[in-house]
């Protein structure tokens, strides 16, 4: 905490045994290659914060999406795009943060859905943009 203290914003945690124990939790779950987690709970209750230690843990990246009011699918799948890009072509570790309060739409589920359930997002690429990558 300390290390990660001093080289990002200070995070004033109190690291009892719980929140020790999920920090492990998570970083087992993330190290893991393709490892993804959902952590569901109260909002306030540090899961945010333990993700993203556990992250500078891993020497991971840790990012999310920034959201205005013109922020729609199209945008998602672009920034999932660029997420996707550092993570499997570039092999960069990456942890990505998704709050309940960046769903403006209902259709950023779906997408979120599929990543979590299979890591494999439909509709992400078009047909040409696949055979380049390939």
């Amino acid at each position: 905490l300390k290390e990660y203290n001093d080289t990002n914003a200070v995070m004033d945690l109190v690291l009892f045994e719980d929140a020790l124990k999920h920090v492990c939790k998570i970083t087992r779950i993330v190290a893991n290659p393709g490892g993804h987690a959902l952590l569901v709970g109260v909002g306030g209750m540090g899961k945010q914060s333990l993700s993203r230690l556990a992250s500078f843990i891993c020497q991971y990246t840790t990012t999310s999406i920034m959201i205005s009011s013109s922020y729609g699918v199209n945008d998602l799948k672009n920034d999932l795009q660029n997420f996707y890009g550092k993570a499997g072509l570039k092999d960069e570790g990456l942890l990505f943060l998704f709050t309940e309060g960046q769903i403006t739409n209902e259709k950023f589920l779906v997408y979120i859905n599929d990543l979590l359930a299979s890591g494999e997002i439909a509709d992400l690429y078009q047909k040409e943009e696949q055979e380049q990558i390939q």
